[in-house]
């Protein structure tokens, strides 16, 4: 049975993102800013008080403490874990990154609608409406990699071998 034209139309759209988000990163490995990362945290794990986690948010199942977003067709594996460890490069490093729901801190988000603001507001409206010091305060780490000097290691191995 062929797929429906809107099927198609979706996962090469999904494609067309993470083809975006692949070529963001670059060869040295950018990142987005802190500020983005942290308005993405927000979006996706909510904020601890009011704000719940994101309705695509979804629990790895072959790691308990990632997660991966269920609504971007993304799927569950190391490089679509929203948030990594240490010096590895996670999904909301990206700095170019689609959300299904157009939320604050992704490419492509999209101011909320005066309907939105009506009860109960939308979680799009909530992150606007936030006190930009409190998304300051969201702890995030850019683990940003090492600017390599070759003069200096140069240096280092002139000096060890000097040693010997």
């Amino acid at each position: 049975m062929p797929t429906p034209p809107r099927k198609v139309h979706r996962k090469l759209g999904m494609a067309k993102n993470f083809a975006k988000s692949i070529l963001s990163r670059g060869l040295s490995n950018k990142k987005a800013d802190k500020i983005t990362k942290q308005l993405r945290v927000i979006s996706c794990f909510g904020d601890g008080e009011e704000l719940i986690p994101c309705e695509y948010l979804r629990t790895s199942e072959k790691d308990d403490n990632k997660s991966f977003c269920g609504g971007c067709g993304c799927g569950d594996r190391k490089g679509t874990w929203l948030v990594a460890n240490g010096d590895e490069y996670s999904k909301l490093d990206y700095p170019k990154l689609a959300c299904p729901l157009q939320m604050p801190g992704f490419t492509n988000y999209e101011e909320s609608e005066p309907d939105e603001a009506d009860d109960p507001i939308t979680r799009r409206f909530y992150v606007e409406q936030m006190d930009p010091e409190r998304i300051k305060a969201v702890e995030v780490t850019l683990n940003e990699q090492p600017i390599q000097n070759t003069k200096k290691k140069d240096t280092k191995k002139k000096s060890s071998s000097k040693k010997s």
